[in-house]
């Protein structure tokens, strides 16, 4: 897949996880996009997507047991079950990985092994910690199991593509930006900029963007439906090439904007829309599940009595 369809692609996921809310980021979100508020209450855990999308592949067969300390046994359940997460995660399977593993294992159950020589398994608040990691772990199989029970079918998939279809912007902008916490330093740099000031130079000298001030302000392409609204009206009224007159302020301070390009948008195609469609199916379905599982339940609010 190109560069272009794969931003394209993340583009079609922010439709389908909001009404064009910012995509979660590996790194912090620029300050000009509006907050994702999910179309949908997340499926539990709160940890991570509780139903697989990907099957890890099978680890080997690990004959015997992976160590003993001091006459502990360490399971050898508990080694197959994390080569099974470094595998989800990626890792190829190795001796290396399996040696590193091992070594994880061991340094693991010493520690643990002390923690409750000291009774700390009896403090109340480690004991609680515990309780949730046991329930997690519950809640994750459960789902897991019902997952593998009910699959997401490719007809599933391609009803909820062509829900999500309509909701694709149809023009994408690529932007720069200025951003500076008081109104009199905007329009210094804006006044800077009229005397023929270079855009990137002050925006890497006076915004405090961090996402985009090392790249000379750039935030790449994007649908204005991304921005918040005061951003993104003043986006819209320019023409390529031309930066505002004014200020405009949000919530996060007072944006110089210029518009470089504009362009169409391309639906991404069913199949490079795929694994998001999968994860969102998967979460309407959990969901679901859970909805009926608490009208079954007998829940008392303990706050009201």
């Amino acid at each position: 897949m190109t560069r272009t369809n794969t931003a394209r692609t993340v583009l079609f996921a922010a439709a389908l996880a909001a009404a064009f809310a910012a995509l979660a980021q590996l790194t912090p979100p620029s300050p000009v996009r509006e907050a994702a508020p999910p179309a949908r209450e997340a499926p539990p855990p709160a940890r991570e997507a509780p139903p697989a999308a990907r099957e890890a592949p099978p680890a080997a067969k690990d004959s015997g047991t992976p160590a003993k300390v001091n006459g502990t046994t360490i399971p050898a359940y508990r080694f197959d079950a994390a080569i099974k997460a470094r595998l989800a995660q990626g890792q190829p399977d190795s001796p290396e990985l399996r040696t590193a593993i091992r070594e994880a294992l061991i340094n693991q159950e010493l520690v643990a092994q002390e923690a409750v020589k000291k009774g700390l398994d009896k403090q109340p608040a480690v004991a609680a910690r515990m309780e949730l990691d046991r329930q997690m772990a519950l809640v994750n199989a459960y789902f897991e199991d019902y997952m593998k029970n009910n699959p997401v079918s490719d007809d599933m998939l391609r009803k909820e593509y062509e829900r999500v279809k309509p909701q694709i912007p149809a023009k994408e902008y690529k932007v720069r930006h200025i951003l500076v916490a008081k109104e009199d330093e905007a329009k210094n740099v804006l006044g800077q900029l009229k005397k023929g000031g270079n855009f990137e130079k002050l925006a890497a000298q006076y915004s405090t963007d961090p996402g985009s001030k090392g790249k000379g302000g750039d935030l790449d392409w994007a649908p204005a439906e991304r921005y918040v609204k005061p951003f993104a009206d003043a986006l819209t009224k320019l023409k390529k090439g031309q930066t505002v007159d004014a200020p405009v302020q949000t919530d996060f301070g007072y944006h110089i904007i210029r518009l470089d390009d504009e362009r169409a948008a391309k639906v991404p195609t069913f199949e490079e829309a795929k694994p998001q469609l999968q994860q969102m199916v998967q979460g309407t379905i959990v969901q679901k599940q859970l909805a009926d599982l608490r009208a079954k339940a007998k829940i008392e609010d303990g706050s009201k009595q």
